[in-house]
């Protein structure tokens, strides 16, 4: 291809809520994109149900976060995932989650950096989504939108991506644009990663399973069962309550052919109103992309990783995909971004995938486990039966239990050992999958504090670089200089939180756009142009 304009800067192909996250962001930083999508409109049935707390915290910072929840589970609604033997009986087993309201007074009451700002939301995928399109469509500057246009190819040189796509509404119809950068957040059978050649690699169930999607009005107000999100049965298969509580899916191994509507009455145990509005066959699969990126197409979301239900980290992966890529992306674009600024996105988050496919997998381990428990004895009355279900019970909450508690791979992971981070003597790219451990040091998004006037540090903080001084009396002169020489944002910050320096162990730290922390410090380092170098993706790394 020879030198010519450009239509956009980024085209997104897949406006699932990877997609249009990014989008969205892209467009506020002043990037000309265009997502397009295959199908005639926004997601149909629910797939993912619970945005987590970093993806709230996302959208905090994008100004959706009440418009999100409205959709979703009242602030009031038990978060508790149950076994039940059917929804007309009591608990076997209660796992207890708080509410979101809960959550949120557990918030207000904590200033130790363990609890992030926003508390997670049930919502499904086909009630965020057409948000996320009318932000996107007529909310953000810079965005065009595209639905029932596939890309069928591409073709890249070093300036830019050549993207051939068709219309899906019959006429077949070719357009062909041309853009400096090409995502693909494309899903699973990712077209753009096929046409890359790049291969997933890991483990696929070895069968199909069903996701039953079904409405009824009065199942969940009726139901004896105590009120709460997931539902695993004795006999089999789990039923997921979304966010508006009278649209369900079951998740079940049965084959296609079950008579489903029999089924989920058995299960229900009381006369109710169900319409089965679909059946999906979907299979359960481990798997990550061998690279995220070639030339000027990259990738996010399931393009890229593939994971197993259990956890909820296959959407919320994807949005941490996104806000990494988007300011990347910017910077490149807008010139102040160095060659590691969009190196460094497979850099970082392809172990983040690795790493949660593993917690994924960790978490299905427990889900699998206790069914192998369960005895004869659990359905009978009388003492052999109590224990029985005691014990079943125990196991229900200690192995199912795993798959609902992944607090600290939804918002522990860090960047450790990153090109655009600092390195500091023994941080390591390492976090537990269920307990937020808050410190300080390069890699990590900062966690949540309350100021001393009783506002959130995250509310404080930019789209763009800061420098956050914890003292209010550091000299930030020539680290202004210096992100002014590269030409790249950066805002100051001041503050005297001696809390937070505690907690932190640090007096100055740059934070990335992402709220990552690129550098902390007690004082003065020795190069500060170099750190802005290293945080702008200019330089290799360096000690502090």
């Amino acid at each position: 291809m020879s030198e010519q304009p450009y239509d956009f800067d980024v085209i997104v192909a897949g406006a699932g809520p990877v997609g249009l996250t990014m989008t969205i962001d892209l467009g506020r930083r002043g990037i000309r994109t265009m997502i397009m999508e295959r199908d005639p409109g926004t997601a149909p049935w629910p797939k993912m149900d619970r945005s987590n707390a970093r993806t709230m915290e996302i959208y905090r910072r994008m100004g959706i976060v009440d418009r999100v929840r409205a959709l979703g589970y009242p602030g009031d609604n038990p978060m508790d995932v149950l076994l039940v033997r059917t929804m007309n009986e009591r608990a076997i087993a209660n796992i207890p989650f708080a509410s979101v309201d809960e959550k949120r007074a557990l918030v207000k009451a904590t200033n130790d950096g363990t609890i992030p700002l926003e508390p997670y939301q049930l919502v499904s995928q086909n009630a965020i989504e057409p948000l996320l399109r009318r932000v996107a469509e007529h909310e953000t500057p810079n965005t065009t939108v595209r639905y029932g246009l596939e890309l069928i190819g591409l073709d890249q040189d070093e300036t830019g991506v050549l993207v051939k796509t068709r219309r899906t509404d019959g006429s077949g119809e070719v357009e062909t644009f041309r853009a400096r950068y090409l995502v693909g957040c494309d899903g699973g059978r990712s077209t753009v990663r096929k046409t890359l050649g790049i291969r997933l690699t890991g483990v696929s169930a070895p069968a199909d399973l069903r996701q039953v999607i079904f409405k009824s009005k009065d199942l969940y107000e009726r139901m004896a069962a105590p009120k709460g999100r997931h539902y695993s049965f004795l006999t089999g298969g789990a039923l997921v309550a979304q966010g508006c509580r009278t649209e369900f899916t079951f998740h079940t191994p049965l084959p296609e052919d079950t008579d489903f509507e029999k089924v989920l009455r058995d299960l229900i145990g009381f006369d109710c109103e169900i319409k089965i509005e679909h059946i999906l066959t979907w299979r359960a699969h481990l798997r990550l992309a061998e690279r995220y990126r070639e030339g000027r197409v990259l990738m996010a979301g399931d393009a890229v990783h593939l994971v197993i239900p259990t956890g909820g980290l296959g959407m919320n992966t994807g949005i941490g995909d996104a806000v990494d890529l988007s300011w990347k992306l910017a910077g490149t674009i807008q010139g102040w971004g160095g060659a590691e600024l969009l190196n460094s996105y497979e850099l970082e988050r392809r172990p983040v995938a690795a790493r949660n496919i593993e917690a994924s997998g960790w978490a299905a381990d427990g889900a699998n486990y206790w069914p192998n428990t369960i005895t004869r004895e659990v359905y009978e009355f009388g003492p052999a039966g109590d224990a029985a279900r005691a014990r079943l019970a125990a196991t229900f909450m200690n192995q199912h239990g795993r798959m609902h508690g992944m607090v600290g791979a939804e918002t522990c992971y860090s960047y450790a050992g990153s090109t655009l981070v600092a390195h500091e003597p023994g941080n390591q790219a390492h976090w537990e999958f269920s307990r937020i451990v808050p410190h300080g040091r390069p890699g990590i998004r900062i966690p949540h504090f309350w100021l001393k006037d009783g506002s959130p540090l995250q509310d404080r903080l930019g789209n763009d670089y800061t420098l956050l001084d914890l003292t209010g009396a550091y000299d930030s002169s020539a680290m202004e200089a210096a992100f002014a020489a590269i030409g790249a944002p950066l805002e100051v910050v001041r503050m005297d939180e001696s809390h937070i320096r505690k907690v932190l162990k640090g007096s100055v730290f740059l934070l990335r756009p992402d709220l990552h922390i690129a550098w902390r410090g007690q004082g003065y380092p020795e190069s500060i142009e170099e750190i802005a170098r290293v945080a702008t993706g200019h330089g290799a790394g360096f000690q502090v």
